[in-house]
């Protein structure tokens, strides 16, 4: 029995998956330090966790210039976003669409009314300074995901500080979920982190779920510098929820420095590569920032290419994009060829 529809990527276990192509994880998989790390805490699984994550938040305190307590730990981002919308209670809030879907989910389950704003196919889906007049005190929160999730643009560090900006003098809470910023080569010059004052209304979203390869583990963070609105959120965690060996694995892997830059080099030719192909084949895609590719289709391409064993993720779930929408991540060249390879013949199929 299925209790509700999963509507993300990564679904490999009710179907027959040769490569998975639906879920934005590094190609390379989990670092080996990462693994080890795993191993060892698996021989101390008797005690609780530690349920602050102190070791954890202390060596992502420094690596990010923030206070201890301006960290917060959880199960994975997810439960960090459902945090947010739980305990803040946002009567409305202002969701550019299409964006994660997730957002709208735990707003509505906190009894929040979301407000969509429409990002312009033909202008790429970027966000601009049409958001800020929108930001007002009748709106009680702002979520924005940079680079966004599926269309893979970055919003520019100058509108993201006039967002900023325009929070502080609303009042209105910002969720802005970078979880895919790590795996841009940009992350430091898109980042908000530097903005951030004390007593700000904005909460910064990460996890190490996909830079890592650590999705099946669930360990994510958020930084906040308002210590009211982190209280809160904290009290709307289930006690010890970030396990021993997922806190193991975030330690272990704040030191793999050279998997990083290996990671980001060989995403970067590779989402050339793909880009590439589908330019060759005609198929009309959205250049990215990140490791995940939005291109058009057919709609039944979904269906075509899992039965070859190749699983994408359908779009059509996101609002403003259609069941023609397919979102695909950047993987190896070996496996990149393959999609390709599955595309043109869906493509030829279709000409004849």
């Amino acid at each position: 029995m299925v209790l509700s529809g999963y509507k993300h990527g990564g679904d490999i276990y009710r179907n027959r998956v040769r490569v998975d192509f639906s879920a934005n994880v590094n190609p390379l998989g989990t670092p080996p330090e990462v693994r080890e790390a795993v191993r060892k805490a698996a021989e101390v699984l008797a005690p609780y966790p530690d349920p602050y994550c102190g070791a954890l938040r202390a060596k992502l305190a420094a690596r990010l210039g923030v206070e201890e307590d301006a960290i917060l730990c959880g199960n994975g981002a997810a439960e960090l976003i459902y945090s947010f919308a739980l305990s803040l209670a946002p009567k409305r809030a202002l969701v550019p669409a299409p964006s994660f879907s997730e957002y709208a989910v735990a707003l509505e389950a906190a009894g929040c009314l979301v407000l969509p704003f429409p990002l312009v196919r033909e202008r790429g889906f970027r966000l601009g300074e049409e958001i800020l007049p929108q930001i007002t005190q009748d709106v009680d929160a702002l979520i924005l995901c940079n680079p966004n999730n599926p269309t893979g643009q970055c919003v520019e560090p100058g509108l993201l500080v006039q967002i900023l900006e325009r929070c502080r003098e609303t009042g209105c809470l910002l969720l802005l979920d970078e979880c895919f910023l790590s795996l841009t080569d940009r992350e430091a010059a898109f980042t908000l982190l530097p903005a951030l004052r004390p007593g700000d209304p904005a909460v910064i979203l990460r996890a190490f779920t996909k830079l890592y390869g650590m999705a099946g583990l669930r360990l994510g963070y958020c930084v906040c510098r308002n210590p009211e609105l982190l209280i809160k959120m904290s009290r709307f965690q289930q006690p010890w929820n970030v396990s021993t060996p997922a806190q193991a694995a975030g330690l272990a892997a704040l030191d793999c420095g050279d998997f990083v830059r290996e990671t980001l080099a060989l995403l970067s030719e590779e989402r050339r590569f793909l880009e590439a192909g589908l330019r060759e084949l005609d198929i009309p895609f959205l250049p990215s920032e990140v490791n995940f590719l939005l291109f058009q289709g057919e709609a039944d391409w979904g269906e075509q290419l899992l039965a070859q064993g190749i699983l994408i993720r359908s779009c059509g779930n996101y609002p403003g994009l259609t069941a023609r929408d397919y979102r695909i991540a950047v993987r190896t060249r070996p496996e990149n060829r393959a999609l390709l390879a599955a595309l043109a013949s869906l493509k030829n199929r279709k000409e004849e």
